[in-house]
Formats: C-alpha cells, sequence, structure tokens
C-alpha cells in the first residue's frame, strides 16, 4: 500500500512539475486574403503589422531559454502622394536655390559698384568733368543700374519658382523639411 501511495505522489509530483513550453505565432492575412503565420515578427510586413494576431501553441517539454524578442525598427521610406520621396524634391529644389543664391550675390557687387559710381559722380563739382567724362559716367551708372535689373528679375523669378515648388509640394502632402 505504501508503495502504492509512493508511487501516485511520484506521479502526481511529476506530472505538476513537468513544464509547458509555449511557443508564439503570428498571424495576419495579406491584400490576396491568404492567412500567413510566422515565429518571427521582422519577417512581417510592415503594413500588415497592425493587424497581426498572436497565437501561443503549448507542448510539453523542457522549457528553452527566455529570448527577449524586440522588432527590428526599419526605417520608413516616406513619400508624397504620387510616390516620390525626399531625393525627388529636394532634387527639384536645388537648382532654383543655387540660381537664387548667384543672382542675389551678382546683384550685391552690381548694387555696391553703382552705389560706388553715384557717389564718386555726387561728390564732383560741376564743372570739373568734361561733356564726355560726364555722359561716360551717367552711361556707366545706366549699365550698373541695368545689371541690378537683371539680378533682381532672376531673384524674382528663383523664389517664383521656389512658391510653385512649394506649394506644388503641399497639395502632394510633402514633408516641408524637404525643400529646406
Amino acid at each position: 500500500m505504501k508503495l502504492i501511495i509512493l508511487t501516485i505522489v511520484a506521479f502526481v509530483t511529476l506530472l505538476l512539475t513537468s513544464t509547458l513550453q509555449a511557443h508564439t505565432f503570428y498571424k495576419w492575412v495579406d491584400e490576396k486574403g491568404t492567412v500567413n503565420y510566422t515565429d518571427d515578427y521582422n519577417t512581417i510586413p510592415p503594413v500588415h503589422r497592425g493587424q497581426v494576431e498572436i497565437e501561443w501553441v503549448h507542448e510539453e517539454g523542457p522549457t528553452p531559454p527566455i529570448q527577449k524578442m524586440t522588432p527590428q525598427k526599419r526605417e520608413e521610406i516616406r513619400k508624397d502622394t504620387w510616390g516620390q520621396g525626399e531625393t525627388y524634391w529636394r532634387g527639384k529644389v536645388r537648382p532654383w536655390k543655387e540660381f537664387l543664391k548667384t543672382a542675389e550675390a551678382n546683384y550685391e557687387k552690381a548694387h555696391e559698384k553703382f552705389m560706388g559710381k553715384a557717389m564718386e559722380f555726387s561728390r564732383s563739382r560741376f564743372g570739373a568733368w568734361s561733356k564726355t567724362q560726364y555722359k561716360l559716367n551717367i552711361i556707366e551708372l545706366d549699365r550698373l543700374k541695368g545689371e541690378m535689373i537683371k539680378y533682381a528679375d532672376q531673384i524674382a523669378e528663383a523664389r517664383e519658382a521656389m512658391e510653385k515648388i512649394s506649394k506644388e509640394a503641399k497639395e502632394e502632402k510633402t514633408n516641408p523639411d524637404w525643400l529646406k
């Protein structure tokens, strides 16, 4: 009798101490309606990760070592409504930025020359220059003024083009940082 009780106690103890092992599986349905399963979260396509169902399958056996599951962060490639990314938009605005920068620099140079010549002209006394010198200085001032107008027009053109690109980007729901 003692042997039977001892056997039953040993059996119950063995039964209670046996561990259950759980395996985690992830289930999702793709665009075609196919049900998919995997045991690796990182293999799930990012578009389907929001609809994943977690399922556990229990098996008897030794407990495996605990592994911490951390999904790998994958950098999401952002695009606008037409599928254009940051490279497209930066490439579209870059030439206009460079054109604007050059036009502004050229305008500043022409403006400095114009102001220098105008100061020289204003300091001269009437009669100190011959009529020819006087006319040549006026022609030079007109030429510099023409240069300034040309560069001002280029600046306006570049700003207008960049504004147009900015509006287009806003309509396409583009990240505004891409245009900076």
